[in-house]
């Protein structure tokens, strides 16, 4: 506790892109709530706190900590470990430090070619080819600079996280009612839910919350949302050939993007229980194409594959040979089960 008898909050920004920070201020006048029932110790965007301040206080005396962003350089993970110390509630705050996000795509590229593109690109003027240096020596003393790291990890890779936020960025009224929670813990009115939970979303998918209609799918051909020359805005994107995230999404977000013609991109993660989010979507897929034939199957996935390149986000679809298929709810195998 403060001494004015506040417990401790505090939020992180590592490596995101700022819109967490956003959706907290979206949340209007419940941040006043915040105010009023916390002390805000440590939040860099939104106050002047140094990295010694959070250092010197004892451990577990923050109460509550929203971390968002993943660990891209030694500074992330410093703070990860330094917040983690201090903290007694560490949150997972968004998609980039629950799963990784855009930044986690980064993966895909090794360090010296992420420089590349970042100080090498045509869109760079940079005629010497500087590139970082992470200790520098000035006439005032040394600077550094974090260090870049090959590898992207999420929070919970680094260290021990208590609850899971989701979301690209999480949506206000969810944040809102994370916020009500806590607030009825510190009340003695409620209960944290077990270590570990998924919070501020729901338990289903992105489909059950979307309001377009699903028939039955028939799917022909695969498109791209920009080929497509006019989206039916009551049908279910998948049933009219747009790869859409949704059946194995997790719900929360209240399906926005499907809601105005974008497929969901996955922002809040796996739904409760998909183990292999992959394998889900690759599923829902599998159950809209309108054939038996193996070659008309190819062509239709092949359709999706339009302008590829060899490179990640080309549409490019991976299907194992299966020996047997059996429905779990009716007992039916094989062909009978699809």
């Amino acid at each position: 506790m403060s001494d004015n008898g506040k417990p401790k909050f505090a939020m992180y920004w590592a490596a995101s892109c700022g819109g967490c920070e956003i959706a907290v201020l979206n949340i209007n006048e419940k941040i006043l709530d915040v105010d009023a029932n916390f002390e805000v110790v440590f939040w860099p965007v939104a106050m002047d706190a140094k990295y010694k301040d959070v250092e010197a206080m004892p451990d577990k005396s923050i109460l509550l900590t929203l971390f968002n962003g993943s660990i891209r350089n030694d500074e992330n993970e410093h703070l990860a470990n330094l917040l983690r110390q201090k903290s007694q509630i560490l949150v997972a705050f968004g998609s980039c430090a629950t799963e990784g996000c855009i930044p986690g795509m980064a993966n895909f590229s090794s360090r010296e070619q992420i420089f590349d593109a970042a100080f090498e690109s045509i869109s760079t003027d940079n005629p010497e080819h500087t590139r970082p240096v992470y200790d520098y020596e000035v006439p005032e003393g040394t600077l550094h600079i974090p260090k870049f790291y090959p590898v992207l990890r999420t929070l919970d890779q680094v260290v021990d996280v208590d609850y899971f936020m989701p979301g690209c960025p999480p949506e206000s009224h969810q944040i809102a009612a994370v916020i009500d929670l806590v607030l009825q813990v510190l009340a003695g009115e409620a209960e944290l839910p077990p270590k570990g939970s998924v919070i501020g979303a729901g338990g289903s998918t992105v489909c059950d919350d979307c309001q377009r209609q699903r028939n039955v799918k028939t799917i022909t051909e695969f498109v791209r949302i920009h080929e497509v020359e006019e989206v039916d805005p009551e049908l279910c994107l998948l049933e009219q050939g747009i790869l859409c995230n949704g059946p194995a999404t997790r719900n929360g977000c209240g399906a926005l993007c499907p809601s105005v013609g974008a497929a969901c991109i996955g922002c809040y993660g796996p739904a409760e229980g998909v183990i292999d989010y992959g394998a889900r979507i690759m599923t829902a897929v599998a159950s809209v194409i309108e054939s038996d034939d193996p070659d008309e199957i190819d062509a239709i996935l092949e359709g999706g594959r339009s302008g590829e390149k060899g490179e990640i986000g080309d549409g490019k679809i991976f299907v194992l040979p299966m020996d047997d298929c059996i429905r779990i709810r009716t007992g039916e195998r094989g062909n009978e089960a699809i």
